[in-house]
Order: C-alpha cells, then sequence, then structure tokens
C-alpha cells in the first residue's frame, strides 16, 4: 500500500518548484496539504484536494477562498488507489499545461522512493533471518522458522554445507551462479563475506572449481555439512579464521583440514599473548607468518619475500627483541603460532 509521508511530499515539492514557475501544494488521502512551496498552508485542508479525492478527476478552482486558491489539483492515483493529490497554484487555463507533466514526475518519484523503501525493508528482513539462523542450536527448527527459510530457497529439514568466500568479486557470472543457490551477504566494519548455503553435497564440487577458477583472488572456507546452519557455519567461520591470521599460501580450506590447528588457537591458556606486540610492525607478522609455513628455513622464507638472508635474520631477531620469544627455537615458535591464531579466535 502506497501512503505519502510529509517529509517525502515536502522533498517532491522542493525538487519540482526548481522547475516549474508556479507553487505546488501536495494533499495526502484525507485533502491534507502535507507538503508546498508555501509553509504557512502545510495542515490546512486543500477542499478542491477533497474534491478531487471523491471524484478521482481533476478539479478546478477558479477563485481564491479561504482555505484553498485557485489553480488546479489532479488526484495521484497508483495502482487504482488515489493516496494523495497534485495542486498547482494559478490561473487554471495557465497552469493546466503543467498538469500532466507534474502528475507523472510525481507518481514516478514516489514508485521510485517505494521501491526502495521495499527493497530496503527486505534487506533488513533477510539480515534478521541470517541472524537468527546462524544463532540458532536448538535440537530442530520451529515450523515458522523453517516457513520462513522457504522464501530463500531452503530446507531446514535437510543437512547444508556453508561455503564462506571473503573477497568476492561479484561479475555477471558469478551473480548467475549464486542464484543457483541460498546466499547471504554478511557485512562487518572488518570485512565483507558471502554465505552460500549447499544442501545438496552433489553440486558442492563443479561450485567449488568454478569459483577457484573466476574468482583466485577470493579465500574461501567451508564447514562440514550438518543438519543445524550454526555449526557449519561457525566451522567455515572458524576455518577463515586460521587464513586470516596464519595468510598461508593457499585461498582455500576445509574445517577437517585446519580442525587441529582451529582447536589449538581456541585453547586459550594465556592472558599474555607475546605476538599482539607485533600489531604495529606489518613487515615482522609478515616475516613471521612466513617463517612459520616455510617451516622454518631460512632460504625458503627468504626466497619468498624476496629478501637477503641476512635481512630475513635481522627480522627474526627483531620479533625476539619485541616479543621475547625467538622464532627460531621450534618450542617459541610454537608459543608465537599460538599467538597468531589466538588473536583472531580471542573470546
Amino acid at each position: 500500500m502506497y501512503k505519502l509521508s510529509d517529509r517525502q511530499a515536502q522533498d517532491i515539492v522542493d525538487k519540482m518548484m526548481q522547475d516549474i514557475p508556479y507553487n505546488i501544494n501536495i494533499m495526502n488521502e484525507q485533502g491534507i496539504i502535507i507538503g508546498s512551496g508555501n509553509a504557512r498552508r502545510i495542515g490546512t485542508v486543500h477542499q478542491g484536494a477533497v474534491a478531487a479525492l471523491q471524484t478521482g478527476t481533476m478539479v478546478e478552482v477558479w477563485q481564491d477562498g479561504r482555505l484553498e486558491k485557485k489553480g488546479t489539483n489532479e488526484p495521484i492515483v497508483i495502482n487504482g488507489q488515489r493516496i494523495g493529490v497534485i495542486g498547482i497554484s494559478g490561473d487554471p487555463d495557465e497552469v493546466r499545461p503543467f498538469c500532466n507533466l507534474v502528475r507523472t514526475t510525481v507518481t514516478l518519484l514516489i514508485e521510485q522512493r517505494s521501491r526502495l523503501e521495499s527493497l530496503a525493508h527486505e534487506a533488513n528482513r533477510k539480515k534478521a533471518f541470517l541472524e537468527k539462523l546462524l544463532r540458532y542450536t536448538g535440537s530442530a527448527y520451529p515450523p515458522r522458522m523453517r516457513r520462513e527459510a522457504t522464501e530463500y530457497g531452503l530446507d531446514l529439514l535437510l543437512r547444508t554445507t556453508v561455503l564462506l568466500v571473503r573477497r568476492l568479486r561479484l561479475d555477471e557470472h558469478t551473480a548467475r551462479l549464486l542464484l543457483q543457490f541460498p546466499s547471504f551477504q554478511q557485512t562487518s566494519e572488518q570485512d565483507d563475506m558471502q554465505l552460500i548455503f549447499v544442501q545438496h553435497e552433489a553440486e558442492l564440487p563443479s561450485l567449488l572449481d568454478t569459483l577457484r577458477h573466476r574468482q583466485p583472488q577470493a579465500q574461501l572456507t567451508i564447514g562440514r555439512s550438518e543438519f543445524l546452519i550454526a555449526h557449519s557455519y561457525a566451522q567455515a567461520h572458524d576455518t577463515m579464521n586460521v587464513l586470516l591470521a596464519l595468510q598461508p599460501d593457499t585461498s582455500f580450506a576445509t574445517y577437517d583440514q585446519l580442525q587441529f590447528i582451529i582447536q589449538f588457537g581456541q585453547s586459550v591458556t594465556t592472558s599474555h599473548n607475546p605476538v599482539v606486540k607485533l600489531e604495529e610492525h606489518a613487515d615482522l607478522l609478515q616475516t613471521l607468518r612466513s617463517f612459520i609455513f616455510h617451516n622454518g628455513s631460512i632460504h625458503d622464507t627468504a626466497l619468498v619475500l624476496n629478501i637477503h638472508r641476512n635481512t630475513l635474520q635481522y627480522r627474526l631477531k627483531r620479533i625476539q627483541a619485541i616479543t621475547g620469544r625467538d622464532p627460531r627455537q621450534w618450542l617459541e615458535l610454537i608459543e608465537l603460532t599460538h599467538g597468531l591464531l589466538a588473536m583472531y579466535f580471542a573470546p
């Protein structure tokens, strides 16, 4: 149902009067002026508008009255509903040529704003449903939730695998691909993620192949197939945290591959994390991550970072000086690895 708000009506009046050399009034479905070039008339009843609403046709006023001015009053009709009246003050013979133009423009503006508001409402509704879905850990989904899920192509009686995608570039081909699966965008201050729900395991390999081929810059993680979506999402999310924490050479990982590392990162044994001291040293964090994933090899790490071995040794000594842990010592490297993970799994 369309309805004119006071602010919307005044915005339309202000916009139209930039091009129309006459005063414009917009009246609501009761004939009350809610937008006008003459602020003193706002809130008064326009009898010409009342008549136009009753008849559904243009009403022309030829003499100024106490509560109305001479001019034309054209009903605003959208989908058969009379939602208001557009009035142009002036001699009817002079302002009549503007009536159709103004009415059409106003109708388009109202419909456009209504569509935008509808899209915003649906986006908020979808976001609220996603948040509820990712929090729900009960024994079974309630019927109302199952019904709402069907609107987004989800059958909550089926097992679901959650695929989490970071740095997705939404080109035309990818947009068409996502239409084949229930998907949601998750936006935060830190990042934007695309959640794709796969309920038929046979479709997963093809989806992964396509995304990895067409989106080489993206990071993809997968949870297990679970009856509760929240569980699969938590697994995919934790797996993504490992990629963000350690930044390995791969951009794809499954929960099963990294389950031990995830549990290792979640096992916070002390409030003191030496790696936090490296947060202001991006080059040292990068060096530490590379050193970890190249098994403590000076040669391989220096090669990948494109730096001299002596430069690498200097950086490793800087890490030791700042954190109090020597990455060249195996046990202390384990502690630094745990510290990196703990930064992303902090409660």
